[in-house]
């Protein structure tokens, strides 16, 4: 199907609750406006750009700086990586299907007023030629007071593929000094700013500078614990074996993020990463889900 605006509205659009416009560099994007909630989703990438439950303050960061361009990933929300995680020489990092245009399959409201959007993506001359492999992917939203989503990786081909993959979700805090991450004491990780040296957490995860962790061997929730705010967001989980935590600190220069803006949001990413990988037999699938509540 054509995917203009107007034929997105007439086929997927929900009166008083889900519209498409033409977002910032003409990219189209999903808007969701319910009692229960707020979002926008990019097509591009199926890009989750924000999430505010109706009340509360925004759940989702967003870089200020952020390019919205054709075939280029936007710093903040919530990127898709897959079918590889991290950097690929070579190859474009975090895999390619969060500079893809996806197209939409369904969109519906639930018995309890929540948005339910199912974006989807298949291989292609363009994708093969970068994993030459067939797949489908979707990734199903669940938009309300609490958000869910869940990634479906399906074999399409006649041989194994083995991939790693992350929901790599941006959140708000007011200030990440007073900031902290609950639910991985005791945890291995990998340490990137240590060259990927193995170490084990010790209480919560606090911030004092740098931090790359990949948590590895943990399907826990995580808590963040935004002091300043007084809310705590917990990230649940499955599907997932290892869980990534993320703040550049000051002297990390990013051209898509403003100079001080480490210090208003932190990533923890539910993932398989590492040495955490999916092997999908032919016909096979695997779920990842991540969902978000804030108390």
């Amino acid at each position: 199907m054509n995917q203009d605006i107007d034929t997105l509205n007439r086929h997927f659009g929900l009166p008083g609750a889900l519209h498409f416009v033409n977002g910032s560099g003409d990219l189209p994007v999903a808007e969701i406006q319910t009692p229960l909630a707020s979002a926008r989703v990019a097509l591009q990438g199926a890009h989750l750009l924000a999430w505010q439950p109706a009340g509360a303050t925004p759940v989702i960061w967003l870089s200020q700086a952020a390019v919205f361009a054709p075939g280029e990933p936007v710093r903040g929300g919530v990127p898709v990586c897959w079918p590889w995680f991290g950097a690929r020489e070579g190859l474009p990092a975090h895999g390619f299907v969060r500079t893809r245009l996806w197209q939409v399959r369904a969109a519906s409201l639930d018995a309890t007023g929540q948005v339910v959007l199912r974006l989807g993506l298949q291989d292609d001359a363009d994708t093969r030629a970068l994993w030459d492999h067939a797949f489908d992917l979707e990734l199903l939203l669940t938009v309300g007071a609490t958000l869910s989503m869940n990634l479906i990786s399906h074999n399409t081909g006649d041989q194994p593929i083995t991939l790693t993959d992350a929901l790599h979700t941006y959140f708000c805090v007011a200030d990440i000094h007073q900031t902290a991450v609950q639910g991985l004491d005791g945890c291995d990780y990998l340490d990137k700013v240590q060259n990927f040296a193995q170490s084990r957490q010790s209480g919560a995860v606090e911030f004092t500078g740098e931090t790359d962790r990949i948590y590895v061997n943990t399907t826990a929730d995580c808590v963040i614990q935004d002091r300043v705010q007084q809310r705590a967001i917990r990230v649940s989980k499955s599907g997932s074996s290892s869980s990534v935590v993320w703040n550049p600190w000051r002297d990390k220069v990013f051209a898509d993020m403003a100079a001080g803006a480490y210090q208003q949001m932190l990533c923890v990413e539910t993932c398989n990463a590492g040495p955490d990988q999916v092997t999908l037999a032919p016909g096979q699938s695997h779920v990842l889900t991540a969902r978000f509540a804030v108390d």
